[in-house]
């Protein structure tokens, strides 16, 4: 029943609206009987001594009896609303005017009745002698009338006849309209809490049902809060722009996964492919060699088992690449920086590529400034990158063809370039031309494929902090660019 949060709020208000208005009757209830108690006792506080004068019950000093007698029936007949009790100096009961069987005390605490002599502030309420526990408002005066007297005329004022507090505010015009007054207060708070608490609640019940919408489609279709954002905001307002900003990056991050899984699948496909065909080169030789062992010659046979060398080197080559692929993009494999001279790095490295160069009858050359340069970096990785970076810009570049390394500043880093003049890359594949296996036309002699290397090496870099690129030279060709950070 109290599934939402208005409703929650509404019996949370209701009940908080009657807890107040039962408050109020309690205290007003009492409060207009001790009013009453009050009022009765300031309007019949000389009443006990009275009763003494008119009815003379002191003669000489002494206590009248027969008066005394006297005055009890004309009381009981006059105004049977009191009760007229005559006490010694202790408190006990002497004798009284109310009915034998209805008292039940046989003293009265003298504690309120010296109260009251001494004039101490009204309502005093004394013991009842019709009840062990009730107590009720009185009047007194001592017997005979001195500073030693023999007893006390206790008078209990309106007895068992006091009339309840409901019958008189329903007699009282001034009381039923305070108490309609109040009832009609309570009654305005309550609406107008309630209108609060739904002006208060409608953002939030919209927003949930922003996300309600969200939820159920799939976490794809998301319909702006639209709440306002900035110093002027509210919790529910940036609640809003918070959801708001969430469902985006949900949204985005679904996205890209599928994106990913398209990636993936389309990996798993081109792995598969660039698996199968040197396993069937690899099986085909070995097959062949084991069907015909005895009738092929000896050159024939050694040169089946170079080319079946080949093919499982080439698988070995791709397999080790998988595996390096997927631990940097793990973030298996952690950089282990160190301060070194780049120079110096690179000369090894196209000292390393010289003699494939020479053999494909390209120009290989470095250019790299006369002083010292140091970078932050890790060495054998860095070196990883440069030697697929070379290997490629050989393998793609034609004889007669140069290959030209290059090492400058950049934005307060040393960026490395290599620049071959070789057959170039299609301006679209630009834009994945480093996803692992994308197809590339303009790649010759690798089955369509452009590999992992490209893929590794843009790991690697990004692993450093730096990001590879690449250029097409407006005279052909293509550069690769990585920078690294100085110490």
């Amino acid at each position: 029943m109290l599934h939402t949060l208005y409703a929650r709020l509404a019996a949370v208000l209701v009940a908080l609206v009657l807890a107040i208005g039962l408050a109020y009757a309690l205290i007003s209830a009492s409060a207009i009987r001790h009013y009453l108690q009050e009022l009765s006792q300031r309007f019949n506080h000389d009443l006990a001594r009275r009763i003494v004068a008119d009815r003379n019950l002191v003669e000489e000093g002494r206590l009248n009896q027969r008066a005394l007698k006297a005055a009890f029936h004309a009381y009981m007949d006059i105004n049977p609303r009191i009760e007229i009790y005559l006490l010694d100096a202790d408190g006990r009961i002497l004798s009284y005017s109310a009915d034998p069987g209805q008292v039940k005390r046989e003293r009265v605490a003298l504690g309120p009745i010296r109260a009251f002599l001494r004039g101490a502030e009204l309502p005093l309420l004394g013991d009842d002698p019709r009840s062990l526990r009730r107590r009720k408002a009185f009047s007194v005066t001592p017997i005979p009338s001195g500073q030693a007297p023999q007893g006390y005329l206790y008078v209990v004022l309106r007895g068992e006849q006091l009339d309840s507090v409901r019958q008189v505010v329903q007699g009282s015009y001034v009381l039923r309209l305070s108490a309609w007054g109040v009832a009609g207060s309570l009654g305005f708070g309550l609406v107008t809490a309630l209108l609060l608490a739904r002006l208060l609640t409608r953002r939030l019940h919209r927003l949930s049902a922003v996300m309600d919408d969200f939820q159920q489609s799939g976490f794809t279709d998301h319909r702006p809060y639209g709440g306002k954002d900035g110093p002027g905001a509210d919790e529910v307002d940036r609640l809003g722009v918070t959801f708001d900003r969430m469902a985006r990056r949900i949204t985005g991050q679904l996205n890209r996964l599928r994106e990913q899984d398209g990636l993936r699948r389309e990996l798993v496909a081109h792995i598969a492919h660039d698996l199968r065909t040197p396993l069937a080169s690899l099986r085909g030789y070995l097959e062949t060699l084991r069907m015909k062992e005895g009738e092929l010659p000896e050159r024939q046979r050694t040169e089946y088992l170079a080319i079946a060398l080949r093919q499982s080197e080439r698988l070995t080559k791709l397999v080790d690449e998988l595996f390096e692929l997927a631990r940097l993009e793990a973030k298996e494999t952690r950089p282990r920086t160190e301060v070194f001279p780049i120079g110096e790095l690179l000369q090894d490295v196209v000292q390393k590529f010289r003699l494939k160069a020479g053999a494909a009858g390209v120009d290989l050359t470095l250019a790299v400034p006369p002083e010292m340069l140091f970078v932050r970096a890790d060495i054998a990785l860095t070196e990883r990158v440069l030697d697929n970076l070379l290997g490629n810009a050989i393998d793609h570049t034609p004889a007669e063809g140069r290959v030209r390394v290059t090492l400058g500043a950049a934005d307060g880093r040393l960026a490395v370039t290599v620049r071959d003049s070789g057959t170039g890359i299609n301006a679209r594949d630009l834009p994945r031309i480093f996803e692992p296996f994308y197809p590339s036309g303009s790649v010759p002699g690798r089955a369509g494929h452009a590999g992992l290397g490209l893929a590794i090496a843009r790991r690697i870099v990004e692993l450093q902090g730096g990001e590879l690129s690449v250029a097409l030279p407006p005279d052909g060709g293509a550069a690769f660019s990585f920078a690294l950070p100085r110490p």
